[in-house]
């Protein structure tokens, strides 16, 4: 019963599986987008009806604006072949906005082209140019093991997963690789996803943090009425993650995610990856 609801923790949380299964709306509308997950092959894919691009333009360039400042600051390079090569991805849209507002003309996606986009890094760091590579996870292993290269004026930016192209391995795997062949101190990620309109980033130290508009709180394994906020944490605590989004305002802004992850008590929380059983998701790097 809604009256029954007098904390966050209370709140129903929608299993995000019902965004392969049903068409999650609030209210009657016609959507101006309809985002797609990419799935694996035989997978149902997830389909997130958006009544206004503009909803979530605001929410993700407003976070750009907080981790990371004016997109017009930065040249921003996007290293996403998988995603690109399909319609109606989400990650696609933000990625193609902010290099739109980056107003750079170095800006721009790189879809199997190693070469092309190694000079325009090199082209970057000559000039100190502060560039943003943000990249499929298995796509910036790919160029990493092809162009050895030392960055300083370049943040990279993980994010998609292995996508199946390559063995799954842990992010902490991941980002010394990277770190190592990029010559750089840390790896950045993005965390988001199809069912939400809203990122959260870490600046590499494997924590994430969230805008204000978007909160994850803490689910027991085996019973989904057992949630924790951060508020709640004395200690460092594990479970499944829940997310509110109040940017999925037409759809479901409280989400019951498949993600295994660990919440801190100043808010930050580690995606250390998939429920056993669940699908595997484009954002997976490690299955437990």
């Amino acid at each position: 019963m809604p009256d029954s609801v007098d904390s966050i923790e209370k709140i129903p949380y929608l299993p995000i599986s019902f965004f392969k299964t049903h068409k999650v709306t609030t209210t009657v509308f016609e959507p101006e987008i309809i985002f797609e997950s990419s799935g694996t092959t035989g997978v149902n894919t997830s389909r997130h009806f958006v009544k206004s691009k503009e909803l979530y333009q605001r929410s993700f360039l407003k976070a750009f604006h907080l981790f990371y400042g004016n997109p017009s600051e930065w040249s921003i390079l996007a290293l996403l072949p998988g995603y690109l090569e399909r319609e109606n991805s989400s990650l696609v849209y933000m990625v193609n906005e902010l290099i739109k507002n980056s107003n750079n003309p170095g800006s721009g996606f790189y879809l199997h082209n190693h070469d092309k986009l190694y000079q325009a890094l090199v082209r970057n760091e000559i000039i100190g140019k502060p560039t943003l590579l943000i990249g499929v996870t298995y796509a910036l292993l790919d160029f990493a093991e092809k162009h050895s290269i030392k960055l300083k004026n370049t943040v990279v930016m993980e994010t998609g997963g292995m996508k199946g192209k390559r063995e799954e391995i842990t992010r902490e795997e991941v980002h010394e690789t990277l770190k190592d062949k990029l010559g750089l101190k840390s790896i950045h990620s993005e965390y988001g996803m199809t069912e939400l309109l809203s990122q959260a980033y870490s600046d590499g130290n494997g924590k994430f943090r969230s805008p204000p508009w978007m909160k994850v709180l803490i689910r027991e394994y085996n019973d989904p009425f057992a949630v924790q906020s951060a508020s709640e944490c004395a200690k460092p605590v594990n479970g499944l993650i829940n997310v509110i989004d109040l940017a999925n305002l037409y759809s479901c802004s409280f989400i019951a995610t498949d993600d295994v992850g660990r919440l801190y008590k100043n808010n930050s929380f580690e995606v250390m990856g998939r429920r056993d059983m669940s699908d595997l998701r484009g954002c997976s790097l490690l299955t437990l």
